[in-house]
């Protein structure tokens, strides 16, 4: 019992605790609040107060800017009409000034009518006196206008072309001796820059031997091996008493190198039989042939021309065992690929083109031993066969003056031709061939009336004639030298070219006594 009275009266203690509690919170709030309240009207009073002072400030600047602005533009424009006035007073003045030459103007142009008008009345005048002047020279010539005007015309036609005559002749010898002088720089600039050498080479070759018992081995039982290697190389061979050597000749190269190898083989194997023989001139021939290609590819790398057909690789390659005169046929052909490719840059035109035709331009000599024509014909066929240039085709044809240069290649290959040809040392002739030659020279010479004597110089490059003065005048001379040169032409074969030096000299002599 004692427990639930004790837990009522906590229960109603608690709730008047939380009765009075709830009583002063409220008061505290309601006080709060009140606080709150003055403390907003303060605020916003002091606000009010602010703004209102902003506002006046904010007026005064605003009336301020505005008072500026108004004395700006008052400025402008005090300015801007100062400027107008100006340019008011500029129009003013143009317009005074266009006024004045507006009058002026109409005065020069009653001036000039009045010109226009006394110039007519002169044309007038003039041409009524050109008319009487006119009916008076036709009657004191006899020619009528006309007649008269074709006359004059035809006498000024006749003069006019003795002056173009005459000019045309100056400026033909003006050209000729310039393009003389200038030729003779480039080629000789040509030949300087062109350093190649030279090597003569015979027309038989010699096959040395260990000793003079092998020349009988060579000639087989009843001559059968000796024959074996004519038949099967087409050479001859030549054993005579010259000790230890057989010498091999034939026309044509290719086969004479074949049996040259096919000997020093032979010999070197000591089998020699004719089976042995056909075997060896087979592997000799397969050596030979691969020469031909090296040297052939030698010779295109030497000189820069490239994509050359394999065939005309070949053919080039060939011309390692031709000689003309002594001299190699292969260095020929690339002695005047340089010379001709140094013309070409000399003259501006095409390098490369220039260097191809001066290689090909021998080619057919590397067949002609073998087919019908001359080395020309030969050669032309080969290029258009191999879809040569119709340039380098032409080249080929004209480089020995058969048909015309139909561009400055082929004259760049006949001048380079010529060069490499007539260098000294280039070509050899025997001494016996020379001798006959030199006196053919002196004896075509000597054949002509008033020649006192000839005298072939220069190693045959000139021959110096000496005409009887009674006999020969200086007009003669010119048609004698001519008609020497036709006749060398003619009936000698010669690298090059041959000088004719006619002189006639008149001489007194007196003694005093």
């Amino acid at each position: 019992m004692p427990y639930i009275i004790g837990a009522a009266v906590a229960a109603v203690l608690g709730i008047v605790g939380f009765v009075c509690g709830s009583a002063f919170r409220k008061k505290s709030a309601e006080k709060a609040i009140g606080s709150a309240e003055d403390e907003a009207k303060r605020i916003l009073n002091d606000a009010l107060k602010t703004a209102e002072t902003r506002k006046k400030e904010a007026l005064i600047e605003a009336k301020d800017e505005i008072h500026q602005l108004r004395q700006e533009t008052e400025k402008d424009l005090r300015e801007r009409r100062s400027e107008v006035q100006r340019q008011e007073h500029r129009l003013l003045q143009r317009e005074e000034t266009l006024d004045k030459k507006t009058d002026n103007l109409e005065a020069k142009e009653e001036k000039l009518a009045e010109r226009a008008k006394e110039i007519d009345s002169k044309i007038e005048e003039c041409e009524t006196l050109k008319k009487s002047q006119m009916e008076m020279l036709e009657k004191i010539s006899g020619y009528s206008k006309e007649q008269a005007k074709a006359y004059l015309l035809e006498i000024l036609d006749g003069e006019l072309v003795h002056e173009k005559a005459v000019r045309i002749n100056e400026f033909q010898q003006t050209t000729k001796d310039e393009s003389a002088n200038l030729a003779r720089e480039i080629i000789g600039r040509a030949i300087q820059r062109c350093a190649a050498d030279h090597s003569s080479e015979m027309t038989v070759s010699v096959v040395a031997l260990p000793n003079d018992e092998m020349k009988g081995r060579i000639i087989g039982r009843e001559g059968r091996n000796i024959r074996a290697i004519e038949n099967a190389t087409g050479v001859d061979l030549i054993i005579d008493d010259t000790p230890e050597a057989i010498t091999v000749s034939s026309f044509e190269p290719i086969r004479r190198e074949i049996a040259r190898v096919t000997l020093e083989k032979l010999i070197q194997d000591g089998r020699i039989h004719p089976a042995r023989i056909e075997e060896t001139v087979h592997k000799a021939t397969a050596e030979v042939e691969s020469v031909i290609k090296r040297e052939g590819e030698k010779a295109l790398i030497e000189t820069g021309v490239h994509n050359l057909h394999p065939e005309l690789v070949k053919l080039l390659g060939r011309l390692h065992f031709r000689t003309s005169y002594g001299q190699n046929v292969l260095n020929h052909s690339i002695e005047v690929c340089h010379l001709s490719g140094i013309l070409a840059s000399e003259l501006g035109a095409d390098v490369n083109l220039a260097k191809r035709a001066g290689l090909l331009h021998d080619v057919g000599k590397a067949i002609d031993h073998e087919q019908e024509g001359s080395h020309i014909q030969l050669g032309v066929e080969v290029a258009k066969k191999y879809k040569e240039n119709d340039i380098i085709v032409n080249a080929i044809h004209a480089h020995h003056g058969e048909v015309e240069a139909k561009s400055v290649i082929a004259c760049i290959v006949q001048a380079a031709d010529a060069i490499s040809a007539a260098r000294p040392g280039a070509r050899r002739e025997n001494i016996e061939n020379y001798i006959k030659r030199l006196e053919k020279l002196e004896e075509i010479a000597n054949s002509f009336n008033g020649i006192e004597s000839s005298f072939a110089i220069q190693a045959g490059r000139e021959i110096r004639v000496i005409v009887k003065p009674e006999a020969v005048s200086d007009d003669k001379m010119v048609i004698i030298a001519r008609d020497i040169a036709n006749r060398i032409e003619d009936e000698l074969e010669y690298p090059g070219q041959i000088k004719v030096n006619l002189i006639r000299e008149n001489r007194v002599v007196d003694y005093a006594k």
